[in-house]
């Protein structure tokens, strides 16, 4: 016969842990209770026990001091003091010498001292009979003779049985307060982690919108939904930047594969021997573009997939310098004023020839988007906090303030830009290099005037 799996609420982690917290409870309160027990019950029972121990000792020392007289006005003495004690004592013959019984519960061997436990006849202040039990300790004297001394154990029987109904009592209630106890707790979590999984399918189910919920407690729940949340707004970033990416490289790919077609278009028809020669060349020029942009493409999805090179302590000053070096006679050509402002040797943990694309993408940037006679500023200093920044600074049009965040996105070409060639992701490209390096990329007002602001961007790393 085939076992069938268990109910699904028992196999949930929230029955488990109520589960858990139940035996936890249980375990707890059977120790404290057991100790209350042995505080309490046991303690009147050793202590009594003691006291009989005591009792029969001081009687056993009379005896052995003074024969079976001594005991006997010892016995006759604690008797008129109506002590807890009852007493028997017998001579050798069996006869009854002093004492509350006439006859003994149990023999008495010669040289052993007998624990004995027994039932008496008894009345109540009321005068009704009754009975009651007893516990004693029995010796027989050298003499022949024989010592009982006991005590009522009624009372501390009663107050014993008193004390175990409480104790069982209390261990099914606090039994049953650790199960609703577990049920509570287990449920809470429960709901916190439903309400995740609720998420997560609105977000399988397309709705990139959807947040886990944060209740501003603190606790491991909210710090797994804040980490939840950022990752969904990264995702939800990567999505819409992705959707986009068809449309952007359409619209960025169109013009060079229609004037590709048209110049192999052109080549055909041109009898000239040297007309398709210098369309193809032509066309090479314009397939070098395609690939350029695929090739960026490819740049930056695995910077941004973590498929960086090796860190190592870099100096950045030496990469400034080797752009310095490359962009100057870049700048005179097309008549730009350049500067450069180095500031000694500044180390980073970092990938050399990421950084290094990184600059030379912002500096490609500024060189296209500044107009003749305009200046660039190439800077690489120690910020206030210690990090090390690299600036590019240009006297171009600039990016106004609300189009920043979205100028570092894929693809993401401003209206003042579709005119130049290129394929939106050089920004995009320099912030991943940034991200990767856990640093920032800011981007702010080139500090011109009005008109044309211009554009500063800072690639801020941290110093090594």
């Amino acid at each position: 016969m085939k076992i069938g799996r268990l109910p699904a609420l028992v196999r949930t982690t929230t029955f488990r842990l109520a589960l858990l917290h139940a035996s936890i409870f249980i375990l707890f309160s059977a120790s404290l209770l057991a100790y209350l027990y042995y505080e309490t019950a046991g303690h009147l029972g050793r202590q009594a026990e003691a006291e009989l121990n005591a009792e029969f000792g001081e009687l056993s020392a009379a005896y052995r001091g003074g024969g079976l007289d001594r005991l006997k006005q010892a016995v006759t003495e604690r008797r008129e003091a109506r002590g807890k004690f009852f007493y028997l004592l017998e001579d050798g013959s069996g006869q009854k010498i002093e004492g509350d019984f006439d006859v003994l519960p149990a023999p008495a061997p010669l040289g052993q001292v007998v624990n004995v436990e027994f039932a008496y006849d008894a009345r109540t202040i009321q005068g009704q009979p009754s009975r009651r039990s007893a516990e004693g300790r029995i010796s027989r004297l050298s003499e022949g003779g024989v010592l009982m001394v006991a005590y009522d154990v009624g009372d501390l029987g009663e107050m014993n049985r008193r004390i175990t109904e409480v104790v069982w009592r209390s261990a099914a209630v606090g039994f049953v307060l650790s199960l609703i106890g577990g049920v509570v707790i287990s449920r809470s979590a429960a709901q916190r982690a439903e309400q995740l999984a609720k998420t997560t399918e609105g977000v399988m189910g397309g709705d990139l919108t959807r947040r886990a919920p944060v209740f501003g407690s603190g606790d491991e729940f909210d710090r797994l939904s804040e980490q939840l949340n950022a990752m969904l707004a990264k995702l939800e970033r990567l999505v819409i930047s992705s959707r986009s990416a068809g449309d952007s490289i359409a619209h960025d790919l169109r013009s060079p594969l229609t004037r590709l077609r048209n110049r192999l278009e052109a080549g055909l028809r041109d009898t000239d021997k040297d007309g398709p020669r210098a369309a193809l060349v032509r066309s090479i020029d314009d397939v070098d573009g395609v690939l350029d942009t695929f090739n960026a493409v490819l740049r930056l999805s695995r910077v941004q997939a973590g498929a960086t090179g090796s860190f190592r302590r870099t100096n950045v000053t030496g990469i400034t310098d080797e752009l310095a070096e490359l962009y100057q006679p870049v700048c005179e050509e097309k008549r730009l004023a350049f500067n450069y402002t180095p500031q000694g040797d500044l180390f980073v943990l970092a990938d050399r020839d990421l950084i290094a694309q990184a600059m030379s993408n912002l500096m490609d940037n500024a060189v296209k988007y500044t107009p003749e006679g305009g200046a660039i500023r190439l800077e690489a200093r120690r910020g206030v906090d210690g990090d090390v920044e690299l600036i590019v600074v240009d006297s171009g049009p600039g990016i106004p303030p609300e189009d920043r965040e979205r100028a570092v996105e894929r693809f993401v070409r401003l209206d003042q830009s579709r005119s130049q060639p290129g394929s939106g992701l050089g920004l995009s490209l320099a912030a991943a290099v940034a991200e990767a390096h856990t640093g920032k990329l800011v981007l702010a007002d080139g500090g011109g005037p009005p008109t044309r602001p211009g554009l500063s961007v800072t690639l801020r790393l941290p110093a090594a």
